[in-house]
């Protein structure tokens, strides 16, 4: 097998790890899935709390049916709600409820914990995050090693208990 092979499936193999161990806590406090971090995410940081679904597919890398299927149970629990345009029948939003802006601000706290708990130790401290973070940019075919996309955190551990 290659290098570049073994490679990719063990960042494959990595990730899922990580969506487990961010899932287990997650679910446990807050009853959903990293994923749905991830839907909220957008929908926090987007203009007004709410997006068009086929864009919220695309910042998400998924598609437009697995987006509104992830947002029923979203919907179900009153973190987002489906606004439809006035102008535009065709179109729907999803949007942030209050309660969705209230508990986000809870998860990211949750997930921030797990993510403190899985990038700390010596090989994170001595530079390995900020690495890793050019790495992963490179890898998404961001700007090139070493410089970070507009709005990627790129400080490490070590910089913030430092």
């Amino acid at each position: 097998m290659s290098e570049a092979l073994e490679t990719s499936l063990r960042l494959v193999r990595a990730q899922a790890a990580l969506v487990k161990r961010f899932d287990a806590r997650l679910s446990g406090l807050h009853g959903v899935s990293f994923a749905d971090l991830a839907v909220l995410r957008c929908l926090g940081q987007a203009e007004g709390g709410r997006m068009r679904r086929v864009d919220l597919a695309q910042a998400l890398g998924l598609s437009a049916s697995g987006v509104t299927r992830g947002l029923i149970p979203l919907e179900r629990i009153g973190l987002v709600v489906r606004e439809p345009d006035p102008r535009d029948a065709r179109v729907a939003y999803a949007a942030l409820t209050p309660t969705g802006r209230e508990r986000l601000d809870e998860m990211e706290r949750t997930a921030g914990e797990v993510a403190e708990d899985v990038f700390t130790g010596e090989v994170w401290d001595g530079g390995g995050l900020a690495t890793l973070v050019a790495l992963l940019d490179a890898l998404e075919g961001g700007a090139g090693a070493g410089t970070a996309r507009p709005g990627r955190r790129t400080e490490s551990v070590a910089d913030r208990h430092g």
